[in-house]
């Protein structure tokens, strides 16, 4: 039997070049699915020039990306190419390409990355449709680091204009794509199912799958974020049908739209669509970032820069594991996370790049697992913040009666002991075992949580210097360090005076800060009149602010920002607006320092605190004369910025605590931080968003421009408190003692039960219990309607600052405003409970007040 006829290249080439012939003469070989499949999207196909099939498997691989090219969505939004965030590995990803901040959406390699290769002889990394159809990442050895998981064959690859990245067969079907793999970034036409899931990076340069999870509940009825995989943190609460319930700002109307198919089986799907603005599709993406949080932000080609709209937990230290084990969590800090007195990084490269997951350890460590050190019964102890229900990794022993001595120095002939737990109400005792995660810092953060004292090195960081000089002469060591500050020290203060003092110069005459009536301090001043920082009066966004005395005895409050890039912007923001503004309710800037990197504002002192102090439950109380003051006096200061400024401020913070108190109780709003200027010429502004949530209006929150109108809100929410001596959300009193866990506490949300009350006519159930019969009922009833019509969902219906003033005063009759429905709507969940809303509304013609004068 003689072999069969073997082909040749030629007969070969001819066969290929008729088959190509016979399908580009078919003008029906694209069909409808097809070309549905390649609108808005760039094809990189080899169909066309396709290689010979057998049995469903490509003879040959083609490349598709080597080394820095790319491949571009259709109209360029997207780009997916190597790239590398630390100069050391390369991944495959998918980033927008229309913006100028790299930002990836998603990765293919995140678990194996490509190491670089210094040699000039290596070949590229790239990507390819291997012989067998799937997507593949191959190294410069030409080793596949990562591949697709596709079974049928695949073609060509389609990067649409939504960011999915699809591999398609020979009929333009989708076998594999992007938005099955999700990493770390949820966009607009993914869904989330029990499959697919969010996982963060490991840090903001490490892609690898980081320690955070957002994903399907067990229930499928909502998401929960988890922290390593296994325990919850924070959670959506359940699915209503609109909205989930512990996400009232879903009914805010916005540029989404969201769908939730089957809910509650295991066949649940999640995701949500875009809503065009100005006839445009806007980048928005929801990320889980590698802090912990999930965060929602929109694109503004206005900042060049994404505003972020939302993030959930609102607190990074309410992050499962923020700070890593014995790590110190400071929520109102630049740098979120530090170690203990007398701990260290465990991993001080990954702790200065900003990944805290590994925690600290005792600076006397003896690698021992637990982190504790026989025989140091002269440790002391750390009062810090913490959950006892949450303290993953603590081990607890059965608590028993003892006194807050006695239970520590039991901790202390513990070898094992890492702390205690205290309960001074009940007398128990409970030491803690193991590694703790979750501390606080009780200064940034006191809320819901429990005192907890961690057992540290006796002399604190001390001991680190110890370490570090033990083999070191004291002679020697003195004597070298004396020298070398003397005559380092003098160059350097040849070099500051002549810099420092044409600097000033320019400051003062015409640099960057033209406000002549403001004083220039220099940071040397400024750290003598705060006694080095040394008496804090409280932390705001941006900076911490402390007590001062001038050489004239004058009391002031100095700002000292914090965050450079951001803090930079909000100083020149703060000194060109408040530095020009002169109003009784306003408070008054009296200086600035600008020097090297130090960015410090020094105001006038008020010495009543902010407003927030007096909201308290045990807090001091305000006489109702005080309050009805304070509500027409910051409606002054407002209506000032608004409306007779040579240039409209919006404000963009209005809270509590932006509202100080000078020793006669007079209301200044402070805080001009998150102002922005609007000139005359134009009547909207689209404003970052750093305002806070509870006050934020509502078309502030759906990403449109905003107005004054913003500012009329959230002081509208900020009138309910004052009335109602209380937080708009607080958290309800826990039978024991706050120690209950859940990852998602309830809260009682005031606003809407109070705003169903005040038009019910019923202001006794508002106002606040502590001021008894104490007050006058007509002016009470007048600003709590005021307080409702601020609050409006539609800010056309809200009157200006203005018009409230006159309201206020009663110039002008005060009618029953409608029920705001978006207030609604945020009590319909079970997330906010203790909120009536079932009683009957009224007309909104059907009571009024008549003006008073």
């Amino acid at each position: 039997m003689s072999p069969p006829p073997r082909l040749s290249a030629i007969t070969l080439l001819l066969l290929l070049l008729s088959t190509l012939t016979v399908m580009s003469s078919n003008p029906n070989s694209h069909s409808p699915e097809t070309e549905q499949n390649l609108h808005n999207s760039s094809r990189f196909s080899v169909t066309s020039r396709r290689n010979l099939f057998q049995n469903d498997e490509l003879l040959m691989a083609k490349v598709l990306i080597e080394g820095n090219s790319t491949i571009s969505s259709k109209n360029k939004t997207f780009d997916l190419g190597f790239f590398s965030p630390n100069s050391e590995d390369w991944y495959l990803g998918i980033r927008y390409s229309s913006i100028s901040t790299p930002t990836y959406i998603w990765v293919a390699n995140r678990e194996r990355p490509i190491r670089s290769n210094a040699s000039a002889s290596a070949a590229p990394p790239t990507l390819e449709i291997t012989a067998t159809g799937r997507l593949a990442v191959k190294d410069s050895g030409n080793s596949i680091v990562w591949q697709s998981a596709n079974v049928d064959l695949g073609t060509s690859v389609v990067l649409y204009e939504n960011g999915n990245l699809a591999l398609l067969n020979p009929r333009g079907q989708v076998k594999w794509q992007s938005f099955d793999f999700p990493t770390d970034t949820w966009l607009p036409g993914m869904n989330l199912t029990t499959s697919k899931a969010l996982t963060s990076w490991r840090s903001s340069s490490d892609p690898s799958p980081g320690l955070y999870s957002l994903r399907l509940r067990p229930d499928h009825g909502g998401f929960e974020l988890v922290f390593n995989k296994t325990t919850p943190y924070w959670s959506t609460g359940s699915w209503t049908g609109e909205a989930f319930t512990n996400i009232p700002e879903m009914m805010v109307p916005y540029i989404y739209k969201f769908h939730f198919d089957d809910p509650f089986k295991p066949t649940a799907s999640f995701g949500f669509t875009e809503k065009p603005v100005d006839n445009r599709l806007p980048l928005t993406q929801f990320r889980l970032d590698s802090s912990g949080q999930l965060r929602q932000y929109t694109w503004s080609s206005q900042s060049e820069n994404w505003d972020k709209f939302w993030s959930q937990p609102g607190n990074t230290c309410r992050v499962l594991g923020s700070c890593g084990k014995f790590g110190l969590c400071d929520g109102n800090s630049e740098r979120p996370c530090e170690c203990l007195s007398g701990f260290e990084p465990v991993d001080l490269l990954s702790w200065e790049s900003g990944d805290f997951s590994d925690g600290c350890r005792r600076l006397d460590h003896t690698d021992n697992k637990n982190n504790v050190v026989c025989g140091k019964r002269d440790d002391r102890f750390e009062q810090v913040g913490g959950d006892m229900s949450g303290l993953v990794g603590g081990e607890k022993i059965e608590p028993f009666n003892s006194s807050l001595d006695s239970c520590q120095r039991a901790c202390l002939e513990s070898c094992a002991c890492v702390g205690v737990y205290h309960n001074e109400r009940t007398n128990l005792c409970e030491h803690l075992f193991g590694s703790l995660l979750n501390l606080r810092n009780l200064s940034s953060d006191s809320s819901g949580v429990d005192v907890i004292y961690v057992r540290v090195p006796k002399g604190g960081g001390a001991l680190n210097d110890k370490k570090r000089r033990k083999d070191l002469s004291p002679v020697v060591l003195a004597a070298s360090i004396v020298g070398s500050i003397a005559v380092f020290g003098f160059f350097v203060f040849v070099a500051l005076f002549f810099i420092r003092r044409r600097r000033r110069k320019a400051v003062e005459e015409d640099g960057g800060f033209p406000i002549l009536t403001l004083k220039v301090f220099s940071y040397k001043e400024l750290h003598q009149v705060t006694r080095g920082f040394s008496e804090k009066l409280g932390h705001g966004g941006f900076g911490a602010v402390f007590q001062g005395r001038l050489l004239d005895s004058t009391l002031v409050a100095v700002k000292r920002l914090e965050r450079p890039g951001t803090g930079e912007k909000e100083f020149r923001a703060e000194v060109c607006t408040i530095g020009n503004v002169q109003h009784v309710n306003l408070v008054r800037l009296r200086g600035f320092c600008s020097e090297d990197s130090h960015r410090l504002l020094v105001y006038e002192y008020m010495p009543n605190g902010a407003l927030s102090v007096y909201l308290r439950k045990e807090g001091p109380n305000l006489s109702w004369d005080k309050r009805f003051g304070v509500a027409i006096g910051v409606a002054r200061g407002i209506a000032y910025l608004h409306e007779e400024c040579r240039d409209c401020i919006i404000h963009c913070d209005i809270k509590p605590e932006n509202i100080l108190l000078d020793s006669d109780y007079t209301p200044k709003v402070s805080d001009f931080g998150m102002a922005k200027l609007l000139g005359r010429d134009f009547s909207r502004v689209l404003a970052t968003m750093r305002g806070t949530w509870g006050y934020v209006a509502p078309e502030w929150i759906s990403g449109v421009a905003i107005t004054t109108k913003a500012d009329v809100y959230s002081y509208g929410m900020t009138l309910i408190e004052l009335i109602g001596g209380r937080r708009n959300v607080e958290a309800p009193p826990s039978a024991s003692g706050g120690r209950e866990g859940s990852a998602t506490p309830e809260r009682w949300f005031f606003p809407p039960w109070a705003a169903r009350q005040i038009i019910e006519g019923n202001m006794a159930a508002v106002i606040d219990r502590r001021l008894g019969n104490g007050y006058d009922a007509e002016e009470a009833w007048r600003v709590a309607l005021v307080a409702v019509w601020c609050i409006q969902d539609d800010e056309a219906i809200r009157p200006t600052m203005g018009m409230v003033v006159k309201m206020l005063e009663g110039v002008v009759e005060v009618t029953v405003p409608p029920v705001p429905k978006l207030l609604q709507a945020l009590v319909s969940g079970e997330s906010f409970h203790g909120v009536k809303v079932d009683s009957p509304g009224l007309s909104p013609d059907s009571r009024r007040i008549s003006n008073a004068g």
